[in-house]
């Protein structure tokens, strides 16, 4: 008996999905508008002298939970979430009797954030988290290094969007620290005005 062919069609495809983006928006910014701005107005000949982000470092103090191990993973958790990176526990160097911090004991952590992840932070950040500060007129322009770095401090991390309000054991603030490859200040000052860091002006 001949088998009896399947004449029923085939299921529709399910709807494809869209494109990963490969790249951060920060990142095409950089690439197509902020290298030619710099080269045009600094006269770099190379397109390898423009400077670029290299880095974003996060960190916070915790000396004042270092001995409550529920809290300090409560930190981590936190920075985790803003940043989407496991952040690493910081110890102290050298024993401070006036402290009461002995050498080994934690006092803080950080997260060091390079490449897609780092552009993603910094878009956020200046997108979405410097708008929601109360009475916001811009950052500082004078918080440079003099080495082409950029360091800020955020006093609460209520102002990134994953934090819920409810959920906050404590207000806390953290200390971000831009590292750009640019040799003098002024030229990191434009990268990052470039890149849409809102300075005061």
């Amino acid at each position: 008996m001949a088998e009896k062919k399947n004449t029923a069609k085939p299921a529709a495809k399910a709807a494809e999905k869209p494109a990963v983006r490969t790249v951060s928006r920060v990142q095409e910014q950089y690439v197509n508008e902020v290298v030619p701005a710099l080269k045009n107005k600094f006269g770099y000949k190379n397109p390898m002298q423009v400077p670029k982000l290299v880095k974003i470092v996060i960190s916070t103090g915790l000396g004042d939970i270092k001995d409550n191990a529920k809290s300090v993973q409560l930190a981590q958790a936190e920075i985790k979430q803003i940043t989407g990176q496991q952040p690493v526990l910081t110890k102290a160097r050298k024993s401070v009797a006036n402290f009461k911090v002995r050498e080994g004991m934690t006092i803080g952590i950080k997260v060091t954030l390079r490449g897609r992840m780092m552009y993603d932070f910094y878009d956020k950040f200046v997108s979405i988290a410097l708008p929601r500060v109360r009475d916001f007129r811009g950052v500082p322009t004078e918080s440079f290094d003099g080495k082409g770095n950029y360091c800020m401090g955020v006093k609460e991390q209520l102002i990134f969007p994953e934090i819920q309000y409810d959920q906050v054991e404590k207000i806390r603030g953290m200390d971000i620290c831009f590292v750009t490859t640019a040799k003098t200040d002024e030229e990191a000052r434009e990268l990052l005005r470039a890149m849409g860091m809102p300075f005061k002006k």
